[in-house]
């Protein structure tokens, strides 16, 4: 078998792939046209979000057996080309769940408490208690909408701290458990005070967090994104902000973030907003990034690779 990493990942995938006696080459800096050329030569593709596995590529890798794709999301890969041509591919959710329940947790506490404008102030010697009062999450009401492993890591991180927690999946019924209560959509709109977004990146959910969308809450709510930037609309959540609709958010996540989450192309105008506002916690999309889940996605998707092709 001939595999060709396409994006850096841990090194345990290839020293397994080399102790099977597969052979690795590496592609880290390779444009998309110049593995196009090359791709024919290949069994297996390991990569992240870098290249685009559209039909036009795919159709080029007339050897390819597999593709692996460390961690969750799948939005850069054309599945229903890969079913039709017998190209299986491999994920690893269940290595990197964990970290993004603890991240969404942290960023939520983070807000709440308003520990990001306190810290800053206590490092220029300001010392104000009353002006940074924070709030408590026991009692609250937390929906997570989309409850795969990323949504139920984050309902199981919460068990300790006395909220409900309910959780709405569409493509999912009958699932509550001893963390989450399975509810519907309305209810999420009716009840929530803080609403954490656990979703793939697909075609129904681009810019599904709109302003419609956000109007519908009964309530004024926190909202957490760890999932896929382009389901927010950038300038609706600011204005929701603005408003007072939404209290305060924590964005691991950006609507502008480039292919391979590198980089975030947005406005400038949109980046200050963001990154200027007390009422807003950012990460650079590492919620799912420790080095305990790099580790746990490469062993994962391995160990799923190298039982299909014993």
């Amino acid at each position: 078998m001939k595999i060709a990493f396409i994006d850096s990942v841990h090194p345990l995938v290839s020293e397994r792939f080399e102790a099977q006696e597969w052979h690795c080459d590496f592609f880290y800096k390779h444009s998309r046209e110049e593995l196009k050329t090359i791709i024919h030569d290949y069994d297996g593709i390991i990569l992240r979000s870098r290249i685009k596995m559209d039909e036009d590529f795919l159709k080029e890798a007339t050897q390819l057996k597999f593709i692996g794709r460390p961690g969750a999301g799948l939005e850069n890969i054309d599945q229903v080309f890969c079913e039709k041509s017998n190209i299986q591919v491999f994920r690893s959710p269940e290595g990197n769940c964990d970290a993004v329940g603890e991240h969404a947790l942290g960023m939520l506490l983070m807000l709440l408490n308003n520990l990001k404008r306190a810290d800053s102030e206590v490092r220029q010697g300001i010392w104000r208690r009353e002006e940074n009062q924070g709030y408590e999450l026991k009692g609250k009401t937390v929906a997570i909408i989309g409850y795969g492993y990323m949504g139920q890591a984050f309902a199981k991180k919460l068990k300790g701290f006395e909220v409900n927690v309910i959780a709405y999946d569409k493509y999912k019924h009958n699932f509550s458990d001893d963390f989450a209560k399975e509810t519907t959509l309305q209810d999420v709109f009716n009840d929530a005070d803080v609403v954490s977004l656990h979703t793939p990146q697909t075609e129904e959910t681009i810019g599904m967090v709109n302003e419609l969308f956000l109007a519908h809450f009964k309530k004024s709510i926190y909202f957490v994104n760890t999932a896929r930037g382009k389901s927010v609309i950038t300038k609706d959540l600011l204005s929701a902000i603005n408003s007072g609709k939404v209290l305060g958010a924590c964005l691991d996540v950006l609507e502008h973030e480039s292919s391979s989450f590198e980089e975030v192309m947005a406005s400038s105008e949109e980046l200050a907003a963001l990154t200027q506002s007390e009422k807003i916690i950012l990460s650079p999309h590492i919620a799912g990034w420790t080095h305990e889940a790099q580790f746990k996605m490469a062993d994962v998707l391995c160990s799923k690779i190298l039982s299909a092709f014993k």
